[in-house]
């Protein structure tokens, strides 16, 4: 899949109407007045790996990074083709479900266990939620100075319905002394360097967020187990927090009594400044907040930025809003760049820690460019910013406003 640079690609003959959003880096929202009203165009002669969607964007490929857009995001539940995939190591080969096992271990564990796959899915009672996954880089693209990492632009979220066992029962038949405070989880994905002494990614969490009901041992997703890309034959979920605390292809999770100290929970990684910083601005790494639950935001999925409409005609827009571990309340759109907003119906979630759905129907005053913007209030009455919010070295957590660009004529 490439990108198109419209502004760079259209021809004399076609007319072009650009806005500029100043909001550091959130670059351009362009309509073309003839042909077709696509941004994006497919390199049809190159197929999309995994099962994706075509119109995903591959990120990087050693390791995979493959982003979603909004409008294939459109489905109340995501399916896997639709997801998108964020990867540190190497992809696992040769994986046999049938001798997989997991150990839990650990300072704080009372007795540690191994369990095999089967073991875990008949011991334990099987529970499914539909959880939202995002990377806590998602919208890192428009920060500036430029941030480190994959340019994710707006893709990199999901809430698909998983289906597993409670990380909670399964530690607590291993047995958790009272100084736990966190857990760690360990997978068989390979390091880059192909040392095996070395681990991609082992994050986690603190102990009460592990505890929660929605915190799963996943084995399926959306029904069917789940595919290898997402992290086949077991992986954790744990809904609302960055979704690099969800680790695929786990065999070992550890109940430790101090933070957990594995590849990419020290230093900057996942981690902002613990207070506002200027951008471009140095911090020391001692500075630095590890991530948890995720900010109050949402993303327009329908229609695709560049709608065209008829004069007098009204426009159906959906999507989805979530905020890390609390429900959004309300979610509005606005037609005059934030002057006015005007609240859209809202849907409950399907379960804690789902996203949730909204819709409206938008008239027009007359003809001329309009941009759609969406904005979601959280249960603690916080709501999404119009303009980037506060910088950070990894780019990490910008939940601005969404937007779309429509053309009524």
């Amino acid at each position: 899949m490439t990108i198109v640079n419209i502004s760079t690609r259209v021809s004399p003959t076609q007319s072009t109407l650009m806005v500029v959003i100043s909001n550091y880096r959130v670059l351009i929202l362009l309509l073309l007045l003839t042909g077709s009203f696509s941004l994006f165009s497919q390199d049809k002669e190159t197929e999309m790996p995994f099962g994706k969607h075509e119109d995903m964007i591959i990120l990087n490929d050693k390791p995979w990074n493959i982003e979603s857009q909004p409008h294939i995001l459109n489905d109340d539940v995501t399916p896997a083709s639709s997801m998108f995939v964020r990867n540190n190591g190497k992809l696992p080969k040769d994986i046999d479900a049938s001798t997989w096992t997991l150990t839990i271990d650990g300072e704080s564990v009372v007795e540690s266990k191994t369990y095999t796959l089967a073991e875990l899915k008949s011991k334990f009672q099987h529970y499914t939620y539909q959880l939202t996954l995002e990377c806590g880089g998602n919208g890192r693209k428009e920060f500036d100075p430029p941030a480190k990492g994959n340019q994710w632009s707006l893709g990199a979220v999901n809430c698909a319905e998983w289906t597993g066992v409670r990380l909670r029962d399964v530690l607590e038949d291993a047995g958790i002394k009272k100084d736990a405070v966190y857990i760690g989880y360990h997978a068989i994905d390979e390091h880059l360097s192909g040392n095996p002494d070395k681990e991609p990614i082992s994050r986690g969490c603190p102990m009460f967020k592990a505890l929660e009901d929605e915190t799963l041992l996943a084995f399926q997703l959306n029904g069917e187990d789940i595919p290898l890309i997402h992290g086949y034959p077991l992986r954790l979920v744990v809904g609302g927090w960055p979704a690099s605390a969800s680790g695929k292809w786990v065999n070992r999770i550890s109940i430790r009594d101090r933070v957990h100290d594995g590849a990419k929970m020290t230093g900057t990684a996942y981690r902002i400044p613990c207070n506002p910083l200027a951008p471009g601005e140095k911090v020391k790494d001692e500075d630095m907040c590890i991530i948890e639950s995720m900010p109050v935001k949402s993303l327009i999925t329908f229609p695709k930025t560049g709608k065209l409409i008829k004069t007098g005609s009204s426009l159906e827009i959906r999507g989805h809003a979530w905020s890390g571990d609390l429900e959004v309340v309300m979610v509005e759109y606005s037609i005059d760049f934030g002057a006015s907003w005007v609240e859209c119906q809202l849907e409950a979630p399907a379960n804690r820690l789902a996203w949730q759905h909204f819709s409206a129907n938008i008239k027009f005053p007359k003809e001329g460019y309009y941009e759609v913007w969406a904005r979601a209030t959280d249960a603690n009455q916080t709501s999404q910013p119009m303009v980037l919010p506060g910088w950070n070295p990894k780019g990490y957590l910008n939940n601005a406003c969404h937007r779309i660009a429509v053309k009524v004529q």
